[in-house]
């Protein structure tokens, strides 16, 4: 070769050298390169797997633009075998009955919202009034009902169902919705509206996923998170009556996470189900045929001044999975109000949560109050009525009672001039004063305790009824004289400041309670001897100033109670001291009380016996200070 020709060569070799060194790609573009390479290789694989399989029954999905390819080869590197169901577009079904319309999203394949019909929620506006609307349960954006699927072949090793979008069937009152997974299987939600009333089936099938989730994973989580809403008047009032239940399997009682702050629960058992329950409404889930394996309850409290909800209740629930070709796991929905009849219908101990109480309390008010009151309230229409002919035919029921302890106050009237005397002579010796006291009680055969017994009898009632007010949904948003919703405060007289304990209203029930037991109070103890302890004198009318601001906020179907139970105390207590006892045949029956032989039961003899050791130990005290 010529000369010319090498020199020629070499600058042709050498710009080449220098455009591919100029050109080359960076490390970050290499690395991309590399992740594109291997999105595709995995797309291929999927689709010769998918195109080899036999019995191929995919349900038909919307195609992905032609030009929006990096988004099909991102879902499948990231959704793999559920890539087909990964894109798609939103949209709502709905189920309706007389009493429910539920509307599902096909992106999730949930229930999107819950409008419990025939009933209204109310809230207050910022002029003090009362505004009804639709009454909505489980709307909230941040609300959440989704499987997570054990996928260790995947990146994030886990599929959640709210990435997938569903395709749904109708047919009457069934939604089926279908989410197709590569190889013919997929994921299927069905849900069935009763005809009419609350409940709801619905199942989950889990269809060729055997060779696809975890095979360690004997379960799949169910993250089942809802925000409660404000549905009541009483915003914090409602808060503390909202929480949410569960029940144990083969246990005889549900159990729930503390209502008035945080809480976590997690179940040592199987559960059967689990309720997210407002005062008055609830959102539950129960498993059937066989139980969750295990579960995690969690409430999270909200300050209901500035949140838009009450709390937020989750419940993470582990359903059982054997890894079959076709596994399935029914389960059942009650959406509606806390009725007692309609959740005692699932016999599953259903109505546990309406709190009631517990023990002989929650057993007064299932079993004797409630049918009591639904008796009452078949034959009247006004619930305000009712309260007021249920008052007067316990008053009426208890009235001996009553009279016994009227009587005991009236025989310790008659015995104040034989009383009268000790003051004076005692006036240094308070404990030798009431001993005395004690021995001319006893001599005249009367019991200072005989006015006790009587009240003892009557707190379980009283406790019960303090449940059954706030808790039963007979009284919600029922109107009596100028209380709006017995199952709430009666705001009658409203403040332009907010009181600590009290609030920025004043209820008019609880006003004429307090007043109605002072004057009971006053009524009661006029004649009583308070010289020995002078302080009781005052203290005694504390109570009904304490109650003030605690039942202030509280359901005036139960002030509404008391305040007309004690208009019939003091009615039943002035008619029956002034027409029924005749003083001249209590004193006759002190006189034969005193001629008889006396016989002292075991409580006064250890009464008597501590008073006289109380007395020996303040006499030696004396003694020393003397010294």
């Amino acid at each position: 070769m010529e000369k010319n020709h090498i020199i020629g060569f070499i600058l042709i070799f050498a710009t080449l050298m220098l455009w591919s060194i100029a050109t080359a790609p960076s490390e970050e573009e290499l690395a991309k390169t590399k992740r594109m390479r291997d999105s595709i290789e995995q797309a291929q694989l999927i689709s010769i797997d998918t195109l080899n399989t036999e019995n191929f029954t995919a349900e038909p999905t919307v195609a992905a633009p032609q030009n929006d390819s990096l988004t099909s080869l991102a879902n499948a590197y990231a959704f793999g075998p559920f890539a087909s169901a990964a894109s798609g577009k939103s949209k709502d079904v709905v189920l309706e009955n007389g009493d429910l319309k539920i509307t599902f999203d096909t992106k999730g394949g949930r229930m999107k919202a819950i409008n419990v019909k025939n009933y209204k929620s109310v809230s207050i506006n910022d002029k003090r009034e009362e505004v009804k609307g639709e009454l909505i349960l489980f709307d909230n954006e941040e609300d959440q009902f989704a499987y997570e699927l054990p996928v260790s072949s995947l990146p994030a090793k886990v599929i959640s169902s709210s990435d997938l979008y569903f395709t749904p069937t109708k047919n009457g009152n069934t939604v089926s919705l279908k989410a197709p997974v590569n190889g013919g299987g997929y994921i299927e939600q069905v849900y069935k509206l009763s005809a009419e009333g609350f409940k709801l089936d619905y199942d989950l099938k889990l269809v060729g996923l055997d060779n696809i989730i975890d095979r360690n994973a004997d379960a799949i989580k169910l993250d089942w998170v809802a925000k409660l809403n404000k549905l009541e008047k009483g915003e914090e009032f409602e808060q503390r009556y909202s929480t949410i239940y569960f029940k144990e399997n083969d246990e005889g009682n549900a159990d729930y996470c503390k209502c008035i702050s945080d809480d976590v629960e997690s179940p040592k058992m199987p559960i059967d189900w689990v309720s997210h329950s407002n005062q008055f409404f609830n959102t539950t889930l129960i498993a059937r045929e066989k139980p969750f394996t295990s579960g995690v309850m969690e409430t999270v409290m909200a300050d209901v001044d500035v949140a838009d909800h009450l709390k937020t209740t989750s419940a993470e629930l582990m359903i059982p999975y054997g890894h079959g070709s076709n596994e399935s796991f029914t389960m059942e929905m009650y959406l509606g109000p806390n009725e007692y009849k309609n959740l005692a219908a699932f016999d599953i101990g259903l109505e546990q949560i309406i709190p009631f109480g517990n023990s002989v309390f929650g057993s007064i008010n299932r079993h004797v109050i409630r049918p009591f009151f639904n008796f009452l309230s078949s034959l009247i229409g006004s619930k305000g009525l009712v309260i007021l002919i249920m008052i007067f035919l316990v008053k009426m029921l208890l009235y001996p009672l009553m009279y016994k302890m009227l009587k005991s106050q009236a025989l310790m009237g008659a015995l104040k001039p034989q009383l009268a005397h000790l003051t004076d002579k005692y006036k240094d010796d308070a404990q030798k004063k009431q001993v005395e006291t004690m021995k001319i009680y006893k001599e005249y055969g009367v019991s200072p305790f005989g006015g006790c017994m009587p009240m003892v009898i009557q707190i379980p009632i009283w406790y019960a009824l303090f449940r059954f007010f706030p808790a039963s949904i007979s009284f919600r948003q029922e109107s009596f004289l100028w209380a709006t919703d017995l199952s709430s405060y009666d705001d009658f007289f409203h403040l332009p400041f907010s009181i600590p304990f009290v609030g920025d209203h004043l209820s008019l029930f609880t006003i004429l309670y307090s007043v109605s037991m002072l004057i009971y109070t006053y009524y009661n103890t006029r004649h009583m001897d308070m010289s020995a302890n002078p302080a009781m004198k005052y203290v005694q009318y504390l109570m009904p100033v304490m109650f003030f601001g605690f039942f202030n906020n509280y359901a005036s179907g139960l002030t509404c109670y008391m305040f007309f139970s004690n208009v019939i105390n003091i009615i039943q207590t002035v008619v029956t001291k002034k027409l029924v006892f005749d003083d001249d045949k209590l004193k006759a029956e002190l006189a034969t009380k005193k001629a008889k032989p006396k016989k002292q039961s075991k409580f006064q003899q250890r009464l008597e016996t501590a008073m006289k050791e109380q007395q020996a130990k303040q006499a030696q005290g004396q003694k020393k200070r003397k010294k």
